[in-house]
């Protein structure tokens, strides 16, 4: 087996652990603080950046396979220890609104017009927080104009 394959696989091993500490801190400590419906699965697949988890897979299994054991050991317990702190609540609240949230949107449908915050854009619907009414409100994306 080839070097880059071996260090791929076994990079892919250890990223995907650290990428599901990741999302599960985003669950518990944003996804579930706004109160949005969603699953864990659906929030994992719909915001998992193909190309960075394969990069980050081929460097994570380089460095413990073809580098010094300290700096494998060092490398990926920092990595750990950055995966594992989305599950304090202010740091999973924070980090969940950095990759997740849009500030400061105006969103027009057939009716009515909202300024706020999305919270969440999904599949189907978009959680917003609206400023005016000083409430959170699902839209459907079907009947939102424009580009999101």
């Amino acid at each position: 087996m080839s070097k880059l394959l071996q260090a791929l696989l076994s990079g892919m091993f250890f990223t995907f652990i650290l990428d599901f500490f990741l999302f599960l801190g985003i669950k518990l400590n944003y996804i579930d603080y706004y109160e949005i419906d969603l699953y864990y699965n659906i929030l994992f697949a719909d915001n998992q950046s193909v190309i960075l988890y394969f990069l980050l897979s081929l460097i994570i299994g380089y460095v413990t396979l073809y580098t010094n054991t300290k700096v494998a050991l060092y490398s990926v317990g920092f990595l750990f220890v950055l995966s594992f702190l989305t599950l304090i609540a202010p740091i999973g609240k924070s980090v969940g609104t950095f990759l997740l949230a849009k500030e400061d949107v105006t969103l027009q449908t057939s009716r009515f017009s909202y300024h706020g915050d999305i919270l969440y854009n999904g599949r189907e619907k978009v959680t917003f927080f609206d400023k005016e009414l000083n409430k959170i409100i699902i839209l459907n994306k079907n009947k939102i104009k424009g580009k999101i």
